[in-house]
């Protein structure tokens, strides 16, 4: 979350950019991307240096030795801005358009990347604030866990709340901690093929990698006879559709600097006849739009035989079982209404995964985990495709606080108090499922049978199933109570009687 100082910074970089004539807003971001990932370039660099003069195996270099003085760290110290400009617009730029090769899908996701930043005086002034304001960042993150540190999707959910389409057709980015957590629990390896369909700016597949790196890199990176499993984290294991050039661009350079080397995002319709992919994958996470309507005529028909429905998160839904493969796993954000709203389209969607596939869990979120931009209140859904059934029970938590308060601040709360922050507590239970058998209907999460969810006709949302604990009050005898009344009746009239007397 962009706050306080760090905002402060940001809108007078934006500033600089409006008083130079570049005014709109979607121009400004992305150069203000560009600019951004040529500094990450160079950090990341430095890292690889690092590790070379260690002798640590190393995944990619960004930058040969002859290549220096096109770094961020070589030409922000320039004394000439004009000298600044040439060696940005006509190197650096190009230099970074290039990654991965002319051939491959970054390449061609920035081919039409135009740089437009029309003076030097600008450049320099825009470079010097970003500089600052990722030092700033940097101090900020030191000694915080990786989950809860600012990274460059805060900065893309601040700019983008700039333009006026930000917001719309129920796109919001996944905060950080959310999306983290919804890794942890499905644990992804390196073997695992992981698809979001409305992919953004690619936080969940950022995540993902993190993960994977985090837990398996000696496996992928040290151990020998692993090629074929690096070719598969570097070319394979990553996939994002998204029908913005501008969030294919910025995706494709986020993973390309968590180690992806050719990232595989696609400008794809999900949801539209085009997209014809099925069982291609193991494992989904999305937060896919909530408030779309489509027209039928543009909806696949195998989405629609599944689900006939216009609204875009029951057809996201079928959509996902349609990419998994047998046996892939699923999570996904959804609206509360998805879980327990009564027409044919939503009772239809929960049947099909319940009774044709494996429904795992419901974790009920509360309705501030979108806020400033959005108040509605969602869960998280994970299931496995079988296509021959398997839910017995179904596994529900309410989540009741995530860290930050649950206003338009979202300020961060003391993260070692289980009240304030609920989310380490998901992540033990669920990994311990079979202790969760002995709950009752009244704790924080408990199972419910799918028995028991298919006499309510499939409902899902866990208000229905959640027993609220209500305490005995004891009150005083009838007869007690009036001669209390009427004690204080008593006391009452004595009062006015005696201030009458004071009166005179």
């Amino acid at each position: 979350m962009i706050t306080g100082e760090i905002r402060n910074k940001v809108d007078a970089i934006w500033d600089h950019f409006y008083s130079a004539g570049v005014s709109n807003p979607l121009s400004v971001i992305e150069q203000f991307t560009y600019l951004l990932f040529l500094r990450q370039l160079d950090e990341q660099q430095k890292r690889v240096d690092r590790l070379a003069r260690l002798g640590t195996v190393t995944v990619n270099s960004f930058f040969s030795k002859e290549e220096n003085d096109i770094r961020w760290s070589q030409f922000k110290n320039k004394t000439n801005p004009e000298e600044m400009f040439r060696i940005v617009k006509d190197e650096a730029f190009t230099h970074m358009k290039k990654l991965g090769g002319q051939d491959s899908k970054f390449a061609r996701h920035l081919e039409n990347a135009v740089f437009i930043i029309p003076t030097a005086a600008l450049l320099q002034r825009v470079i010097s604030g970003i500089d600052d304001l990722l030092t700033t960042m940097d101090e900020k993150n030191t000694g915080k866990e990786e989950g809860q540190k600012d990274t460059m999707g805060d900065l893309y959910e601040y700019l983008l709340s700039k333009i006026a389409t930000s917001g719309t057709n129920g796109q919001f980015r996944t905060p950080r901690h959310i999306i983290k957590m919804m890794v942890d629990l499905m644990q992804p390896t390196p073997g695992d093929k992981i698809i979001d369909p409305a992919s953004g700016t690619a936080g969940f597949l950022v995540a993902a990698v993190e993960y994977v790196l985090k837990h398996y890199r000696d496996e992928l990176f040290v151990k020998a006879g692993n090629e074929q499993l690096q070719e598969h984290f570097n070319s394979e294991m990553i996939h994002g559709f998204d029908t913005d050039q501008t969030m294919l661009r910025i995706a494709s350079m986020n993973l390309m600097l968590h180690g992806i080397e050719d990232p595989n995002m696609e400008y794809k319709d999900s949801l539209s006849k085009s997209n014809t992919e099925e069982e291609q994958y193991t494992m989904v996470l999305a937060n896919p739009p909530f408030k779309g309507s489509l027209d039928y005529s543009q909806v696949a028909d195998n989405l629609l035989s599944k689900v006939k429905t216009k609204k875009t998160e029951l057809l996201f839904l079928a959509l996902m079982l349609r990419l998994l493969k047998n046996g892939g796993r699923c999570a996904v954000i959804v609206p509360d209404g998805v879980l327990f709203g009564s027409s044919t389209a939503h009772v239809a969607i929960r049947k099909e995964i319940i009774d044709n596939h494996k429904l795992e869990a419901i974790i009920s979120m509360p309705s501030g985990v979108f806020k400033p931009y959005a108040g509605v209140s969602t869960a998280i859904m994970i299931f496995r495709k079988t296509s021959i059934g398997g839910t017995d029970q179904v596994w529900f938590y309410d989540m009741q606080a995530d860290g930050y308060s649950l206003d338009d601040n979202r300020r961060e709360l003391d993260l070692s108090k289980h009240d304030d922050n609920n989310i380490p507590d998901i992540i033990a239970r669920f990994k311990n499922l079979e202790d969760e058998k002995k709950r009752e209907r009244t704790e924080q999460s408990f199972f419910v049978s799918v028995d028991e969810i298919r006499a309510n006709k499939y409902d899902l949302s866990i208000n229905r199933y959640k027993e609220q604990v209500r305490e005995e009050v004891s009150y005083a005898p009838p007869k007690q109570i009036l001669q209390e009344i009427s004690n204080l009746e008593e006391g009452i009239v004595d009062g006015l009687r005696r201030l009458e007397e004071m009166l005179g």
